[in-house]
C-alpha cells in the first residue's frame, strides 16, 4: 500500500565549533513521500512534472540531475544485505519550487514494522557534487533515537572545512515528528547540523502557506548558503579549494 505524501514544517540549525564559531537557524519545508508509488497528492504537488512544488526521480539516487530514483536506493540497500520485501522505502527531501530544485541533504528512509532500519543520507553541494552515506546498525537492527552511527567524511561540502574526520548520524523517526542530528568531528573543529519538524498530510493549503512563509523554496536555500559563506569569510575562516570528489557514490 502506498504511503500518502506528507509535509514536514521543519527547522534546520548549523553550529560550527572550534576557533571560529558560527551558528544559524532557518525554517525549511520538506516532503516525505513513497518514491515507488504515485499516491494521491494535492493539486499543487507533482511527481516528475512541473508544478508549484514537485519531486523528480532524476534529482535523487546517483549523480545530480541524472539520478536513478528509488531503484538506485533499493540497489544500494540490497548490495549491503537488506532485501526484505517488508521494507518500505520513503524519501525525505525538499521539493522543487516552480521547477527549480537544490537539496543540501535528502534522506532515503528504510522502514520495517514502523521502525527505521537503514537510512541513506544523500548530500549534494553547490559545486555540483554528490555523495551518499549509508547508515545502519549490525543486522539492520532498528535505529532508535539513542543510536549513533559513524561514517568517515568523504565529500567536500563547505569550502571552510576540510574533507577529514567523521560524521555521526542520529535519527528519531516518529509517527508525528522527525528529528535528524548530524555531527561532523575533526579534532577540535566540527559542525552540528539538525533537521526537525512535525509530520502532517500534504495539502494545497500547507503548500501555499509554506510558499508565503518561505518564498522561492530551493532558490532561497542557495541564497542562504552563499550568505552564510560570506559571513564565515568575514569572520576570517580559511577558504579551501574544491578537491576531486570521491569516485564511489556511497560510503
Amino acid at each position: 500500500m502506498s504511503h500518502p505524501p506528507e509535509h514536514i514544517a521543519g527547522v534546520t540549525t548549523h553550529t560550527r565549533r572550534g576557533a571560529i564559531r558560527h551558528r544559524f537557524r532557518y525554517g525549511v519545508d520538506y516532503v516525505l513521500i513513497d518514491p515507488e508509488a504515485d499516491a494521491k497528492a494535492p493539486g499543487l504537488f507533482s511527481r516528475n512534472r512541473f508544478n508549484l512544488t514537485s519531486v523528480h526521480d532524476r534529482d535523487h539516487g546517483g549523480p545530480i540531475k541524472s539520478g536513478g530514483g528509488a531503484s538506485w536506493a533499493l540497489e544500494v540497500l540490497a548490495a549491503d544485505g537488506l532485501r526484505d520485501p517488508r521494507v518500505q522505502l520513503m524519501l525525505l527531501t525538499q521539493p522543487r519550487f516552480l521547477g527549480y530544485g537544490f537539496n543540501p541533504v535528502s534522506f532515503w528512509l528504510a522502514m520495517q514494522d514502523g521502525a527505521l532500519v537503514a537510512a541513506i543520507a544523500e548530500v549534494s553541494t553547490p559545486f555540483g557534487d554528490r555523495h551518499s552515506y549509508l547508515c545502519r546498525l549490525p543486522g539492520f537492527a532498528p535505529i532508535t533515537k539513542d543510536c549513533r552511527i559513524t561514517t568517515p567524511k568523504s565529500l567536500h561540502v563547505s569550502p571552510f572545512q576540510e574533507v577529514a574526520g567523521s560524521y555521526e548520524f542520529g535519527f528519531d523517526i516518529r509517527p508525528d515528528r522527525i528529528a535528524i542530528h548530524i555531527l561532523h568531528r575533526n579534532g577540535t573543529e566540527g559542525v552540528v547540523a539538525t533537521l526537525s519538524g512535525t509530520r502532517s498530510p500534504l495539502t494545497n493549503t500547507r503548500l501555499i502557506n509554506a510558499s508565503l512563509r518561505r518564498p522561492f523554496g530551493a532558490l532561497r536555500t542557495i541564497i542562504l548558503i552563499h550568505w552564510q559563506a560570506l559571513r564565515l569569510k568575514l569572520k576570517g575562516a580559511r577558504y579551501r579549494t574544491r578537491p576531486i570528489p570521491p569516485s564511489k557514490e556511497v560510503t
